[in-house]
């Protein structure tokens, strides 16, 4: 976990996972680096929230995979929703919910599976396919974290590969033009 800058009331606080995602975000805004995955990206921003003040909103900016041909380009997501948690065994065993689909928007956008799992396998992908758009390992612990601590947050990701065989190669070759778009779009929104 890595905070650079200072979080006011008056401001929106980026969340990234890594820094070669933030790398030409500047120093405008506080940036929060969580590192990989869902218990980093939770455990940093709750720690973060904790203590002190809190942002004027949450932007989560990141990159993810595409999980059906012609996704491309930069995304507001709609929904969130976990991949890696067996949401149907544990209602049957006790008859809650864990991990229900979060909205974020009443716009009409892509939904977002997160799991703490690079998605490269082809199989994996097209079972992800029958309910989100794109995938990403961040969002959805994100979107919770902030949800508790009653902050209103946005998750906006760039499609850096699509996610499937050769997925880690193509990410690690297209997330510098990522950071740079993702810095654009902070640019583009007046934040």
């Amino acid at each position: 976990m890595r905070l650079l800058g200072t979080i006011t009331p008056d401001r929106p606080l980026l969340v990234l996972a890594v820094q070669e995602e933030a790398g030409y975000l500047g120093d405008g805004l506080p940036v929060l680096l969580t590192g990989m995955g869902k218990i980093n990206a939770a455990a940093s921003l709750a720690t973060v929230l904790a203590q002190g003040e809190r942002p004027s909103e949450i932007v989560n900016l990141g990159t993810a995979g595409a999980l059906r041909p012609g996704w491309s380009g930069t995304h507001e997501i709609a929904q969130v929703l976990q991949h890696d948690i067996d949401t149907p065994v544990l209602k049957a065993l006790t008859g809650k919910t864990y991990g229900a689909a979060i909205t974020l928007s009443d716009a009409a956008g892509p939904t977002l599976a997160t799991g703490d799992l690079f998605v490269s396998d082809p199989a994996a992908r097209d079972r992800l396919a029958q309910s989100a758009d794109l995938v990403d390992m961040e969002g959805y612990a994100i979107a919770t974290v902030a949800r508790r601590a009653g902050v209103p947050v946005r998750l906006v990701k760039h499609v850096s590969d699509e996610a499937g065989e050769g997925a880690d190669r193509t990410w690690r070759e297209s997330v510098d033009g990522c950071a740079k778009i993702l810095a654009e779009w902070v640019r583009g929104q007046g934040l």
